[in-house]
């Protein structure tokens, strides 16, 4: 009897929560209809390929599958470590993203404050608009771009520099040297753009009062920016930074894919192409899944302290 009473006593209660969780949903359910698709692409392309990851510890051969392949333990995670090639890759990946972490700061915070001091609205958004534009196209177009731009026979660059300044062709993209810098350069003039909609909204945010007392002081328009203008950027300039640890190992592999070849490979080759040409050309799918098991670690573990350190000094989260 007191089992059959402690159900009934149970049963209204259950049926509260269930009512009150399906009159929710009767309110969110587009909501839920508009992130199903985001979720499906999430779960088949994200979550699914985890079990793939089986692959690192094996001799993995496509005819024989992840149960008859050979367990092999970490024996390709000490190969990463071995091979001079490979260690060469993480040291291109780190130069080359840091350079771009580095440049990819500094050039939109300058840009940013550059416009700000533009008085014509008209001049200011035209500027802003045609900056921004390079964000929306692929690296394939603009890839091809460069390519006939920096071309040794023919290109626009290699003209310039043989016919104005009396220079012999660059080759832009087959030195290792001038390929990082056309890497960095480029990626910093497709993005930069984008990145200062950040900074110009951190701007518009500071309160005019503070222009106005530091002009009563007698501030120039350089030292209100540094006393005044920098001052209040300096929380979300903090955030970016700190945000941007996580993408130590991404080094690009859209664009560098579209740009690279074999002349290169000692100074340009990154982790990301280093397993797509490890498994889709090499064929050794197993070596490729342990580099990239390696780096999706290290990205997981730096993402991670990027957040804390965010919170720490940016006073930013998440939840």
């Amino acid at each position: 009897m007191e089992s059959g009473i402690g159900k009934q006593a149970a049963t209204p209660s259950a049926i509260s929560r269930e009512s009150k969780w399906l009159r929710g949903l009767k309110k969110t359910w587009p909501l839920h209809l508009l992130i199903l698709p985001a979720t499906v692409i999430a779960i088949v392309f994200h979550y699914f390929p985890i079990f793939g990851l089986v692959m690192a510890f094996q001799d993995y051969k496509p005819w024989l599958g992840f149960f008859k392949s050979d367990w092999v333990g970490f024996k390709h995670f000490e190969s990463l470590f071995m091979f001079e090639e490979s260690v060469q890759v993480i040291w291109n990946t780190l130069i080359i993203s840091i350079l771009k972490i580095v440049f990819g700061l500094f050039v939109p915070i300058g840009i940013a404050l550059l416009l700000n001091e533009v008085r014509k609205v008209g001049i200011k958004r035209s500027i802003q608009t045609l900056v921004y534009l390079p964000h929306f196209l692929s690296w394939v177009i603009l890839g091809g771009i460069l390519i006939d731009l920096l071309s040794v026979k023919g290109g626009l660059v290699n003209r310039m520099l043989t016919d104005w300044f009396g220079m012999a062709p660059i080759f832009f993209l087959g030195d290792g040297d001038w390929f990082r810098f056309i890497i960095v350069v480029s990626d910093i003039w497709k993005e930069f753009g984008f990145a200062m909609i950040i900074y110009l909204a951190a701007i518009a945010g500071v309160n005019p009062a503070l222009y106005e007392a530091a002009e009563v002081d007698g501030a120039t328009r350089f030292q209100q920016t540094i006393h005044v203008t920098l001052p209040v950027m300096l929380p979300i300039i903090v955030v970016v930074a700190t945000l941007q640890l996580g993408n130590v190992l991404n080094a690009g592999f859209d664009q560098i894919f579209n740009l690279y070849n074999p002349l290169v490979y000692s100074k340009g080759d990154v982790i990301d192409t280093f397993v797509y040409r490890s498994a889709m050309l090499k064929g050794d799918f197993s070596f490729a899944t342990a580099v990239g098991l390696f780096k999706s670690i290290i990205s997981f573990v730096l993402i991670i302290v990027s957040y804390r350190l965010a919170y720490r000094f940016g006073n930013y989260r998440i939840f």
